[in-house]
């Protein structure tokens, strides 16, 4: 299975991912060549090489008519700038999602990218109190911000990867000048989309997490935690504008799991980690089951029990790796009432997976395979199927049926 991590240490920003994923593509030129003549107006990248603290990677510039746009940190109530701003293009969420849909990209670029800025426009709506057809964009509504949104977008599809992790998001500390005036870092549209997110302020002063790297994170993100056990193919470094005492970079790194497999068998094995729980409301409970699936378990779930002196509980179950127990053990004490986890390893018989691309009318749609013990089988990947209903408001049944269509089609030709 291809999977990524992103190493978000020190934040991450629409052209950080950029630039990090940037690094990892086979044909740069290609990528920088259709970014240019995508017809975004007055918008050209230039990728150039840059290093911070010793560290060498990409930063890629993000130009409007020449000019580029910079974030401004208020520090011990001084504003702090390293480049002037250029003009800022307001725009609102049905002028934006027009401008990407005019744009010559495959139909999961062009979904994937409105559907990332749905999740600001939804952010923006919650903070002003205004419908999103009302929310007036202004950092993530700048040209240069479709820009870094179509090109993670753009990036992420010609690498197909399978699945993205993500590691605990520094957001910074202090104060940024916004359009509305000076906000809190993380500013009011970040804190919205990272709710439910691991995050962590730090001793740095500073703007690290933008909304637009927190709705691109918040969307391409399957798990958040430490990095999990892969095989490394490469190492991308997305550089930032501005100077800190820590290498101010993106790490993204590319590689793939293996499923142990003996013809088309497959083994594998996995830990569980129990404990019961009777003095947590069911709200309590199902929010530290979200908050464990985002520390990067491999799966969470309750099941009723009775427990001494009669009483109702719950058995909490999670799963992860051998090298996630005491980083799980961790996040269940701080997430449950409990005070003592049982420890269970367990051999498991898997279907190996896999997965495929298939075209529908409604636009390109990830295929899950499982395959092994004579079986084979075919689903569509939930996330496309309800990205793309919510995108061009569609019923979920519709793409769903539309995506089996497509399969049953596929394999009738492969029979033939």
């Amino acid at each position: 299975m291809k999977i990524l991590y992103l190493e978000c240490y020190m934040g991450a920003a629409g052209d950080m991912l950029m630039s990090a994923l940037y690094e990892l593509l086979e044909d740069k030129n290609a990528f920088i060549d259709t970014m240019n003549h995508l017809g975004i107006p007055g918008v050209r990248l230039n990728p150039l090489k840059a290093s911070s603290c010793g560290v060498g990677g990409t930063r890629i510039e993000v130009t409007i008519h020449g000019e580029e746009e910079e974030s401004i940190d208020v520090r011990h109530g001084h504003h702090h700038k390293e480049h002037q701003h250029g003009d800022v293009h307001h725009g609102r969420f049905p002028d934006i999602k027009k401008l990407i849909k005019s744009l010559s990209l495959p139909d999961k670029v062009i979904s994937d990218a409105i559907a990332v800025y749905e999740r600001l426009a939804v952010a923006e709506s919650k903070v002003h109190g205004k419908p999103i057809e009302q929310v007036h964009f202004h950092e993530v509504g700048a040209l240069d911000a479709v820009a870094d949104v179509v090109g993670v977008c753009y990036a992420m599809y010609l690498l197909q990867i399978e699945k993205v992790f993500v590691s605990p998001i520094h957001v910074g500390k202090g104060h940024v000048q916004c359009a509305h005036g000076i906000v809190p870092v993380p500013a009011p549209a970040a804190t919205e989309l990272l709710l439910g997110v691991p995050i962590y302020s730090g001793d740095i002063e500073g703007e690290l997490c933008t909304p637009t790297g927190a709705a691109l994170l918040t969307y391409f993100a399957d798990s958040y935690g430490s990095m999990p056990s892969m095989i490394t193919e490469k190492c991308g470094y997305g550089m930032g504008k501005k100077s800190f005492d820590t290498a101010n970079c993106i790490r993204a790194f590319l590689g793939y799991q293996e499923a142990s497999s003996k013809s088309d068998e497959a083994e594998d094995e996995i830990t569980e980690l129990c404990c019961n729980i009777d003095d947590m409301t069911p709200e309590a409970l199902a929010f530290a089951c979200e908050t464990l699936m985002k520390t990067g378990a491999l799966d969470v779930y309750v099941t009723p029990i009775q427990m001494k002196k009669g009483r109702c509980g719950m058995l909490l179950t999670l799963l992860c790796r051998e090298n996630q127990i005491n980083e799980m053990a961790k996040h269940l004490f701080m997430n449950t009432l409990t005070n003592g986890i049982r420890v269970k390893k367990c051999e498991k018989l898997i279907l190996e997976p896999g997965k495929e691309l298939i075209s529908t009318r409604y636009g390109d749609i990830g295929v899950k395979t499982a395959k092994g013990y004579g079986v084979y089988r075919k689903k569509p990947e939930y996330e496309d199927v309800a990205k793309i209903a919510r995108s061009r408001r569609l019923p979920f049944k519709a793409v769903w049926d539309a995506a089996f269509m497509a399969i049953n089609q596929t394999e009738r030709k492969d029979n033939e």
